[in-house]
């Protein structure tokens, strides 16, 4: 039986390498593949699930159309392409009234694809910004010139380890391997978060500040080194920019008000600056969660100061774990002139609505108001902010398409849905996020029923709407899977390297660092590490050295609760939940409160609760969690509709300080019970 290597694609940090086991054109296991050293052991629970995925009942397999009952009925493919030249053809004499939505659900090579088709039609509008970690992307840009940091499995070599906002645990398996490593060669671990995390279980210092004050707490261990001699002077005297401005600031940062403004016992602030001080090499690995607020990006920088002053930079197991993104060569993801909104869009390619507030804008639009909508690889009206907003919008669209595998929240609101092809299914190119590897998504299965490639759906609906085969081979693969590997060769080709290169298994990218920085080579526009920055005060708009502002929607009432909406360990946002394997071992769509905050209400674990603000409103059950840190309350993303809502119809659309995030965590709700 034939086993083939491939890769996960979903946006998930570890990226897993796998084999592939084929059985009669059907396929039948997966197992791990060690030639990805930060992956191992292999595939998580959501990886396994694949088979069970892939031939799911409720799988999209053929076109569906809205019909006049407000369900859908099966169609030809003739009939789905006849219908997108009606809806979408008179559009190109103003293409900016077509939204074109991609979200970040599968990464690979072929997605770029879709964004020139658009072009070639005439232009769209877009989005920018992101909903995932764009905060802190631009906060170590700004600050260290790129987002790279040492290879995975060099964590093992830390000797603090200083988890922050991240649940490693739960979203990145792979990592605790080389944390228990580190761990049982006698390395410290401290976790700062308001909940009690899995992750929080492996440390013996452990931190709940308020939701939003972890700028405050920076700056305040930074006072602490700064007073006590915990700076390396020799490498802020030679690489560092804007050391004095630093120090200024945070001398009024002194721990008692760090202490009253954070919830966090005075102790402990001074314990974990003693750490700091004197334990090396310390690698910081903040999480995406903790950059979901308006004040994220100055969050961000104040946090990373604290692994610049204290010389953490460009050491076996010293750093910053954010954001590796190495692989990222065809990407604009690391030239933030591309990933955010340019000054002068490109031709009729308007970039104006922002991804974080995609309902408010996609309604102000004018000129020309916005029409129709294409949308792949992402679900909006689940997991964008402002749910509800966002289901305005695109109900006043007049034509709606979405190509997906199942009829999520955004699907049912189309009036066209086409069947998406999974990863099996198409031969692709990825890269990552957390290690340094390119894989190889080879096609391994036929698609099922009348499911295409996006590539190929463009293909057919560029030729129906007259454009000739020799213009759409010009950004587009032609049908089959030779065409998409000659043009997967072209785009590998400046990096000396064809596909049969990765067909064995992973590849390191070109460049890829084993410690990144140990060159003290910085690409800032002072060549230095910048914890004062000309660029963020320029772009953004902030205070040139990391500040401290609380969130803008703040409590104002007593009763009001922190909501917090993370990720779940056996799914990707809305992506996995709907599998019977791990609906039952998965996190629950209910409502988690501290017992206090529970006795404080009158409600009781198992209670029906009604979460509610301006925005939106869920009932849910109650689950009461002495992890908790009182005052935040925590309802898990992903879940849609059918479910009982998304955490979303409570968010608003707001952007980060930096970056164009989305500042999901900006919100407070209140709980009560709900009579029978």
């Amino acid at each position: 039986m034939p086993v083939v290597t491939t890769a996960c694609p979903r946006n998930c940090y570890s990226t897993c390498a796998m084999k592939v086991t084929v059985e009669g054109g059907r396929i039948t296991a997966l197992d791990a593949h060690p030639g990805n050293r930060a992956t191992p052991e292999g595939p998580c629970l959501k990886g396994l699930s694949y088979v069970e995925r892939i031939y799911h009942p409720d799988r999209i397999l053929h076109p569906l159309r809205r019909c006049a009952s407000g369900g859908f009925e099966q169609v030809s493919w003739d009939e789905a392409l006849d219908l997108m030249v009606e809806r979408l053809g008179p559009l190109r004499s103003e293409p900016q009234s077509l939204l074109h939505y991609n979200g970040s659900g599968t990464k690979g090579l072929l997605n770029g694809c879709s964004m020139a088709f658009w072009r070639l039609f005439g232009g769209c509008t877009t989005t920018y910004g992101d909903l995932c970690w764009p905060a802190g992307l631009e906060a170590t840009r700004l600050t260290l010139g790129d987002n790279l940091h040492n290879a995975p499995w060099d964590l093992a070599n830390a000797r603090l380890l200083v988890f922050w906002g991240k649940n490693a645990a739960e979203t990145n398996l792979h990592q605790m391997r080389f944390v228990d490593q580190a761990v049982e060669a006698g390395a410290s671990c401290v976790v700062i978060d308001p909940r009690r995390t899995p992750t929080a279980e492996k440390a013996d210092l452990f931190l709940q500040p308020r939701p939003g004050t972890d700028g405050a707490l920076a700056l305040a261990l930074g006072h602490l080194l700064v007073r006590e001699g915990g700076v390396d002077e020799a490498f802020v005297n030679e690489h560092v920019k804007g050391f004095e401005a630093y120090a200024e600031r945070v001398a009024a940062w002194t721990p008692t008000r760090a202490a009253e403004v954070c919830g966090v016992p005075e102790a402990q602030i001074r314990e974990l600056a003693r750490r700091m001080a004197s334990i090396r090499p310390m690698t910081i690995v903040p999480g995406f969660g903790m950059q979901r607020y308006t004040n994220a990006g100055q969050t961000f920088r104040a946090l990373l100061a604290l692994a610049v002053i204290t010389g953490n930079l460009g050491l076996s197991g010293g750093g910053w774990q954010y954001a590796n993104l190495a692989t990222q060569v065809f990407s604009p993801v690391r030239d933030p002139l591309d990933f955010f909104p340019p000054e002068k869009p490109d031709g009729v390619v308007r970039v104006s609505v922002s991804t974080a507030r995609l309902g408010q804008d996609m309604l102000a639009q004018q000129d020309p108001p916005l029409r129709a909508a294409w949308v792949e690889r992402g679900n909006p009206l689940s997991q964008n902010p402002d749910t509800n907003r966002v289901r305005e919008a695109f109900r006043r669209l007049a034509f709606r398409v979405v190509v997906e595998e199942r009829l999520t929240d955004t699907a049912k609101e189309a009036d066209l849905v086409l069947p998406a092809k999974t990863f099996f299914e198409q031969t692709d190119v990825i890269g990552a996020y957390w290690h340094g590897y390119l894989q190889l998504r080879p096609k391994v299965i036929e698609p099922p029923g009348e499911v295409k490639p996006e590539t190929e759906i463009l293909w057919a609906l560029g030729q129906r709407l007259g454009i000739d085969e020799t213009t759409l081979r010009t950004v587009l693969p032609e049908p089959g899977e030779a065409g998409v590997e000659a043009w997967l060769n072209r785009r590998l080709a400046p990096l000396g390297l064809v596909l049969d290169d990765l067909r064995e298994g992973p590849v390191p990218a070109p460049g890829m660092p084993e410690v990144a920085w140990a060159d003290r080579r910085f690409s800032t526009p002072s060549g230095k590490v910048e914890i004062w920055s000309d660029e963020a005060a320029a772009r953004w708009g902030v205070d040139p050295v990391a500040d401290f502002r609380e969130p803008e929607e703040w409590a104002s009432e007593p009763d009001q609760l922190h909501l917090l909406t993370p990720n779940t360990k056996n799914s990707i946002h809305s992506q996995f939940h709907m599998l019977p394997s791990l609906r039952g071992l998965g996190a629950e769509h209910a409502i988690f409160l501290h017992p206090e905050d529970a006795e404080a209400r009158g409600l009781r674990h198992g209670d029906r609760v009604r979460i509610f603000n301006s925005r939106g409103e869920l009932v849910l059950p109650l689950r009461l969690d002495f992890g908790l840190r009182r005052g935040v309350v925590v309802a898990y993303n992903g879940f849609g509709e059918e479910d009982g809502g998304s955490v979303n119809r409570l968010s608003l659309g707001r952007e980060t300080d930096l970056g164009h995030g989305a500042a999901f965590h900006d919100c407070w709700v209140k709980v009560e019970g709900v009579r029978p």
